[in-house]
């Protein structure tokens, strides 16, 4: 079987030497006002930023921030990311007011060596999510190179991340993309058995397609947070005022049979930290069985990690996305932070899918996120890998990209 990098160059295998370098970068960082509030995207692109300095490229970055909606809105402008990665890099930054044009081109062409400019977001041209091939000939006309290393959006045929690459001869991935089509392109290729999948979060629908991709390839499925609410009523539990996808029970009872007919051990929570509200000050652990009216179930409960962390410990392969219950809420967080502890200390293959996943194995601890073998830095992409999509992002870079 093919590894998931075959036809993708690296951009250490890249010509980059005094070219002008165009990297698609994610810096599409949580804002307060004119602040960045996290830098992590910023540093994950770090590696290649200083990789392609060092040797000598005119580097020009390129993202998008949030949602413009109508052209260009100082709202969503990356001067602030661009100030942070200035002072990330000990090195300067210029940013053009615009991603095309003469202002774009006069900032690109004057970058000596080892430079570095950051354009301006790509959504104020509504063009960018279009797919347009003029825009993208607008910013193919600043580089002679292109190197992807944006995975959060990969899954999106965007101009700068599918009809630019598509036009350029020279293409490859970043250090960041690379880890990341290595670490999932292994679950969904050959993933090492045991191989247990743990998903969580609010609903069933918006995991129909991973469900069904993962239950032709684990072992165990674990199903937690409020996802394993609908499934608990689909199997005859009486869920109280737990958020349930009524219109979903049929489906969940399907998925019930296709795990036994495949022989997949199915894991849902035997007990639940339950209150009356979301905005409860703490809850009460009771058994699934046994969820006292008027309460709603917002975190698994201890025997239910204890239950979770056995199927870790003789794993040899882990994929985690969605939290277990409510972590954002001190009362409601032991037991999604009870299965990051568990995974990390698990000697499995751990991956964990980005988005509240991410952000719920930092929550538990940087010692907890550095137990992790690979921490995804995009939901939805990852998401699409694990379901085993050709994501167009990822597919343009190929030799002979279909």
């Amino acid at each position: 079987m093919a590894d998931a990098l075959t036809g993708i160059q690296s951009i250490r295998d890249l010509a980059i030497e005094n070219k002008r370098l165009f990297i698609r970068v994610d810096f599409n960082v949580p804002m307060d006002g004119e602040r960045v509030t996290d830098d992590t995207r910023i540093r994950e692109a770090l590696p290649t930023i200083k990789h392609a300095m060092e040797r000598g490229a005119k580097v020009i970055l390129a993202s998008h921030l949030g949602r413009p909606k109508k052209g260009p809105d100082p709202k969503f402008s990356l001067v602030p990311a661009g100030a942070k990665l200035a002072e990330l890099l000990g090195a300067e930054v210029h940013v053009p007011e615009d991603c095309v044009g003469d202002a774009a081109k006069k900032v690109v062409y004057d970058l000596r060596e080892g430079q570095v400019c950051l354009l301006e977001n790509l959504r104020f041209h509504p063009e960018e999510e279009k797919d347009d091939p003029a825009f993208a000939e607008q910013l193919k006309s600043l580089c002679d190179v292109y190197v992807d290393d944006a995975f959060g959006s990969v899954h999106r045929a965007h101009a700068s991340v599918h009809a630019l690459p598509k036009m350029m001869r020279e293409r490859g991935c970043g250090f960041l993309l690379e880890k990341e089509i290595a670490a999932l392109g292994n679950l969904v290729l050959k993933p090492d058995k045991p191989y247990v999948a743990v998903l969580g979060g609010a609903k069933v629908s918006d995991k129909i397609a991973v469900v069904e991709a993962l239950l032709q390839q684990v072992d165990a499925l674990i199903v937690g947070g409020a996802m394993a609410n609908t499934f608990l009523a689909a199997t005859g539990k009486d869920m109280k005022k737990s958020l349930v996808e009524a219109d979903k029970l049929a489906l969940a009872r399907t998925i019930v049979e296709n795990a036994r007919d495949k022989g997949v051990a199915l894991v849902l929570p035997v007990d639940a930290v339950v209150a009356k509200s979301i905005d409860a000050a703490s809850g009460t652990t009771c058994s699934v069985d046994a969820i006292p009216d008027g309460e709603m179930m917002l975190d698994i409960g201890p025997k239910t990690v204890e239950l979770f962390s056995k199927r870790f410990a003789d794993a040899k392969s882990v994929f985690w996305n969605g939290p277990m219950g409510l972590f954002e809420k001190e009362p409601f967080s032991a037991g999604t932070f009870g299965v990051a502890r568990a995974l990390a200390a698990s000697p499995a293959f751990t991956v964990v899918g980005g988005g509240d996943s991410a952000a719920a194995v930092h929550a538990a601890g940087e010692d907890v996120a550095k137990g992790m073998k690979h921490i995804s830095t995009g939901g939805g992409a990852s998401l699409e890998l694990i379901e085993g999509k050709k994501l167009p992002g990822i597919e343009v870079l190929r030799s002979d990209p279909s």
